[in-house]
């Protein structure tokens, strides 16, 4: 049995501009406060890990809990209201991958996403994914990248795997990958990257980086 693992944001959909000027936007309502949206600066890239970096960084440490609950719901606020004026899009080829790969009797998928719950369904549903019955795991379970994928893999239906492969765009993907001994499968072009794909349009490649 092979585990295939799934990051959402510019591996799976095309949301990363809109997600960032709603995270953007929902941080400056609540706090009054700018967002440093240069991600690389940040320890943990998920909603919650740079939420919590941004607090401690401004000193709003006693009000982090409310902080934390009243961006998370703007936040939530802005994503839906942004997608039903503009569905989002998948990356090319993606939601027929996905669904290939959910056919295999070798195969288990999950997701595991730096987002928080709301948002990250919500996004996968207006792309077209369905993802009923899958293991997933967010920021709303931890703040680190790795601690998610430990999450979603733990609610995978099988316990043991020949294989753990992760898709993802970011670099701190390719490192949580390395910490957790994950094949990693880079999707776009944010760095250089031996196992690389644009887009799911050429299963051949994908299943073989893969390594079935």
């Amino acid at each position: 049995m092979h585990l295939v693992m799934f990051d959402i944001d510019g591996t799976l959909i095309e949301s990363c501009d809109f997600d960032t000027d709603c995270f953007s936007e929902a941080v400056k309502t609540v706090t009054g406060v700018e967002l440093n949206t240069d991600w690389d600066s940040y320890d943990n890239i998920t909603d919650a890990g740079i939420l919590d970096e941004f607090v401690t960084r401004h000193s709003l440490g006693e009000q982090r809990e409310i902080i934390h609950k009243q961006v998370r719901q703007r936040f939530v606020e802005l994503v839906s209201t942004h997608i039903a004026l503009s569905p989002v899009h998948e990356i090319d080829g993606a939601v027929d991958f996905f669904q290939r790969l959910q056919t295999r009797t070798d195969i288990e998928v999950a997701i595991a996403t730096g987002g928080w719950e709301e948002t990250a369904r919500m996004k996968l549903q207006s792309a077209g994914f369905d993802i009923s019955g899958l293991a997933f795991a967010s920021s709303s379970d931890a703040i680190q990248r790795a601690t998610i994928m430990k999450t979603g893999e733990s609610r995978c239906n099988h316990k043991a795997f020949d294989s753990k492969t992760y898709f993802g765009d970011g670099i701190w993907d390719k490192r949580a990958c390395e910490s957790l001994s994950y094949n990693f499968i880079l999707v776009g072009k944010n760095f250089d990257y031996h196992k690389q794909v644009d887009n799911f349009k050429n299963m051949q490649q994908t299943m073989s980086y893969i390594g079935l």
